[in-house]
């Protein structure tokens, strides 16, 4: 079986992150998105939250899997008995610190190969950081995150929903 690994902390999932599910699920056969413990970062969503919104996306795609993991990525691919992690690349600057990250994965773990896909041309600028940002500042995120996202981040930060807006 031809399976893949996309990890990421997907807080919020985005149609950037979408894009990537979609396209790596129509090369390979199965696809894990595996929601990561970051320690460093604050998240918006639990981690429980962040595997069900991505459940909710991804609903229409039969080879996709979401779950949760903790440690090192390598470790966590062999154990799904995939060989290829997913990285999703917007700019030159992402190459850099996903280059770095693949070189030491392949050190961890030689059998492990990592594949790089470019995120299409309309969602390049999109980072989930962004999106918050944005939202928080009052601004309009209906065509970076899917609706379901949207609100549950304006609940999440104590925003009014759109629908009260007028």
């Amino acid at each position: 079986m031809n399976k893949a690994v996309y990890p990421g902390s997907f807080d919020p999932v985005t149609y950037g992150h979408l894009d990537i599910i979609e396209r790596a699920a129509a090369v390979f056969d199965e696809v894990n998105v595996a929601v990561v413990v970051n320690p460093s970062k604050n998240p918006l969503f639990s981690l429980s939250e962040r595997v069900e919104l991505i459940r909710m996306c991804t609903q229409h795609l039969p080879n996709v899997t979401v779950s949760q993991f903790e440690g090192l990525l390598v470790n966590y691919v062999e154990r799904q008995g995939a060989r290829v992690i997913i990285k999703g690349l917007r700019a030159i600057s992402d190459f850099e610190y996903e280059f770095q990250m693949a070189l030491m994965n392949r050190k961890q773990n030689p059998r492990i190969e990592t594949l790089f896909m470019m995120t299409s041309g309309k969602y390049s600028y999109l980072s989930s950081s962004l999106v918050k940002e944005v939202l928080r500042l009052g601004g309009c995120v209906r065509d970076l995150v899917p609706p379901i996202v949207e609100k549950r981040m304006r609940r999440s930060l104590g925003l009014p929903s759109e629908d009260s807006e007028a």
